[in-house]
């Protein structure tokens, strides 16, 4: 699976899409591909573009956000839409998630809670139109029914994705890196430090540091055995 998020913007305050666009592309597996200031805007770029990840306001100068995701969704645009809005009413969050929006963020918001969203939209990802058919275990993990995790995650931890990561590490027939397991699972080498450095301290996972000749030593992982 192609591990690059293709990102559009569609925000009309200048200074808060600059500063999403920096939070964003924090990841190198993040690229935003366009930035829209209404929804006329966001429509155009949204066909034009065909982006992985759309993220969206309520509020815009010529309409709502919530209508322009009623639309999309009408003509059949199966983008993955994620609403980052001030809009904090109940309505607004219902009618956003009945129209197939996947998450909701309310400004302000954390960096971790952004690093989040799209943990999760990795995790939705389906194969291309060439790739093999779906099996139950991976239709399951899409629509959000991984093992079960504890009740209480760090911020930051998506449960869905932490389940690939701790399958791709059961896997491993020996001690690997962050950067083995990013490319595996489809996360960036820091997003799969970050979960690993989670099962280490949950105690799921070892750490062991391998030292070189020259630099920092390289952190090894490897699934802890019962």
């Amino acid at each position: 699976m192609n591990a690059r998020i293709r990102v559009l913007l569609v925000e009309d305050d200048l200074r808060v899409a600059r500063v999403n666009r920096d939070l964003l592309e924090r990841d190198p597996d993040v690229h935003v591909v366009g930035s829209a200031a209404t929804c006329a805007q966001g429509d155009a770029l949204a066909q034009a573009l065909k982006p992985d990840l759309i993220l969206l306001d309520v509020h815009l100068p010529d309409g709502s956000g919530l209508g322009l995701l009623r639309h999309w969704r009408a003509h059949g645009l199966t983008t993955d839409v994620a609403l980052i809005t001030a809009a904090d009413d109940e309505n607004s969050v219902r009618l956003a998630l009945a129209h197939g929006a996947f998450d909701y963020l309310i400004k302000p918001f954390t960096g971790a809670r952004l690093q989040d969203l799209l943990a999760r939209h990795r995790t939705r990802r389906l194969p291309g139109p060439g790739a093999a058919r779906l099996d139950q275990g991976r239709l399951d993990r899409l629509l959000g029914h991984g093992a079960a995790q504890p009740a209480t995650l760090p911020r930051g931890i998506d449960p869905n994705t932490l389940d690939r990561v701790v399958q791709a590490l059961q896997g491993a027939a020996q001690s690997v890196t962050a950067e083995e397991i990013g490319e595996q699972v489809g996360l960036s080498r820091v997003t799969a430090w970050r979960y690993l450095e989670h099962l280490v301290r949950s105690e799921q996972a070892t750490l062991e540091h391998q030292y070189g000749n020259a630099g920092r030593p390289v952190k090894l992982y490897r699934a802890r055995t019962p």
